[in-house]
């Protein structure tokens, strides 16, 4: 379970409402109200996004981790970006600012993950 990219949830989520139920994504979920007396609408993106910015902070948490386990979530997470930027380029229904930082937030976890996982390996190569 450790070499399974929490992205690709997001994305496989996105993917199912965007073909099946699109008015979800768009339909405001709820309201959260502020200070100001203004509400704040989170629609089914917007909450689809706060869940892979989470899974983004827990991604790169587990970067730090050099097992063999790492490697290969590291190279998933390469899979679940390119998938994700296929998406993106090819399927109508993915063309919005939603799903185009769902495929940045992939981005950012595969070279956060290679970047971090390069960097403490090199550390403790350097103290033997």
């Amino acid at each position: 379970m450790a070499s399974f990219p929490l992205l690709a949830i997001v994305v496989v989520v996105y993917t199912l409402f965007a073909l099946t139920a699109p008015a979800w994504l768009e339909a405001v979920r709820f309201q959260l109200p502020l200070l100001s007396g203004a509400t704040l609408p989170f629609r089914g993106g917007d909450l689809l996004l706060v869940l892979g910015l989470i899974l983004l902070c827990v991604e790169v948490y587990r970067a730090t981790s050099s097992s063999s386990g790492a490697i290969l979530n590291h190279v998933l997470s390469l899979v679940v970006f390119v998938v994700a930027l296929i998406e993106l380029l090819v399927m109508p229904h993915m063309a919005n600012i939603t799903f185009f930082l769902i495929v940045l937030m992939a981005l950012s976890d595969v070279v956060a993950g290679f970047t971090v996982t390069i960097s403490s390996s090199r550390r403790d190569w350097q103290r033997q």
